[in-house]
């Protein structure tokens, strides 16, 4: 199967949609922080292998709990996504920490800032 298939994606979908519901309601471990989201799932054309991009919102040491968390509670994630995905092959996980939508909140901010900036200063020009 080839990596940008028709059936790669949806397999990647899927594999996606269930592990951000596990991660929602299944995880009990304390140190997975309540605002994780799974920003997209990478998995492999034969099937063995995911990459799970994680985002969390907090710092820097939350953000590395959670992974050790999700790390740890890989074996119960993969179980269930048997459980839950009809494939021959239930892929091993890989959590990857995602700051795709941290840099874009912090550029949007900056951004808000200049503006501002910019904005003060053709008022004092108009007058």
């Amino acid at each position: 199967m080839r990596k940008r298939s028709i059936k790669n994606t949806r397999v990647s979908t899927e594999v996606q949609r269930e592990l951000s519901n596990i991660i929602r309601g299944g995880i009990k471990d304390p140190r997975v922080a309540p605002w994780t989201s799974v920003v997209t799932a990478e998995v492999a054309p034969d099937l063995k292998t995911c990459k799970a991009y994680i985002s969390v919102l907090g710092d820097a040491h939350e953000q590395e709990e959670t992974i050790k968390g999700l790390q740890s509670a890989e074996g119960y994630i993969r179980r269930e996504l048997a459980r839950t995905l009809n494939l021959r092959n239930t892929p091993e996980i890989r959590f990857v920490l995602d700051q795709s939508i941290e840099y874009g909140v912090n550029m949007s901010k900056k951004i808000d800032e200049v503006t501002k900036g910019l904005k003060s200063e053709g008022d004092a020009d108009a007058e």
